[in-house]
């Protein structure tokens, strides 16, 4: 039913695993990036010229680029795409200050309609060394879903479907951003108990913020959410956890980043989010905590001090 080509854009680690995976599941996968990866290419990936190249040998495109550069690199694809393209981002970020879904960015940018996102628990490594993990695609068109499916799904690795594209793009930013929580957490020696009191209500207060920008709340009970951040407390080498770990060990921001290796869309979200769920009169005490508390080197007794004395809220 679908063309059995997938190219992906960007060829940083999260790029290159996606391509892997793709190879893997038997799909022909182009990479397209500035650089010249030929040492790098996995077994089964072709790295092509151009983005004209790219979008002549493939309808389903899949953009693994920073948010920052997002719009940018849309506007360069948007050149070469039309709309028998299938437009799929792999970005766990929000776009600039107003915290714009990157799919609004694609449609904006580019003639492709048929759009989508790709998220989920699944780590760089992961899919690229071929371990079992999962993935959620999300899209209003079923079609979007269907060959995301037909691309990528493998024996190692499981695609959950959600037509909530846009809750699933803030829930793969928020919990981007809670997972630098749990890694603080664990850190400084919180108990079991509390890290799971950490999880439930951050993904309620999650669940809020993606309601107030036009997801599902139940979105965020679901793989997308729960699963994503539950999966972070074993992820040792999850550089958002990697990143928690570092702010409760006292490093500043540009150190904690170093030792991730990796951009970290989470630290520059995070105070944006706030400012932006505060202008709405959403709560968000978790969020709060993260910005005033982590980010500006607060002591772990005093954040901890602030997390049990929130009013008590009624389970639902």
């Amino acid at each position: 039913m679908y063309l059995a080509h997938v190219g992906v854009v960007g060829g940083g680690p999260w790029g290159l695993s996606l391509a892997a995976a793709a190879a893997r599941a038997g799909t022909k996968a182009l990479i397209q990036s500035r650089r010249d990866l030929s040492s790098a290419l996995p077994a089964g990936v072709e790295q092509v010229a151009n983005m004209e190249e790219l979008a002549q040998r493939a309808r389903l495109l899949v953009l693994a680029v920073p948010s920052e550069t997002a719009a940018e690199v849309a506007r360069q694809l948007g050149d070469h795409v039309d709309g028998r393209h299938l437009v799929v981002h792999a970005i766990r970020g929000l776009a600039g200050e107003s915290l714009e879904p990157i799919s609004r960015v694609v449609r904006r940018e580019t003639p492709a309609r048929r759009i989508g996102a790709l998220s989920g628990p699944a780590m760089a490594e992961e899919l690229r060394d071929g371990k079992p993990c999962a993935l959620i695609c999300g899209s209003q068109y079923p079609e979007v879903n269907a060959a995301l499916l037909a691309a990528f799904a493998s024996p190692s690795l499981r695609i959950y479907e959600t037509g909530d594209l846009i809750g699933l793009e803030w829930a793969s930013a928020l919990v981007g951003c809670l997972a630098i929580g749990v890694g603080y957490a664990q850190a400084v020696g919180v108990s079991a108990g509390l890290v799971a009191t950490f999880i439930s209500r951050s993904v309620e207060e999650a669940s809020r913020i993606a309601a107030a920008a036009g997801g599902q709340e139940r979105t965020l009970l679901g793989l997308a959410g729960y699963g994503d951040l539950l999966a972070s407390v074993a992820q040792e080498a999850r550089p958002e956890v990697v990143v928690g770990r570092a702010f409760a060990r006292g490093l500043s921001v540009e150190q904690a980043t170093a030792e991730a290796k990796l951009r970290v869309e989470a630290i520059e979200l995070i105070p944006r989010i706030m400012q932006w769920a505060t202008t709405r009169g959403v709560r968000i005490p978790i969020f709060k905590g993260l910005a005033k508390g982590m980010l500006a080197g607060r002591t772990a007794e005093d954040l901890v001090r602030e997390l049990m004395a929130q009013p008590v809220q009624k389970l639902s």
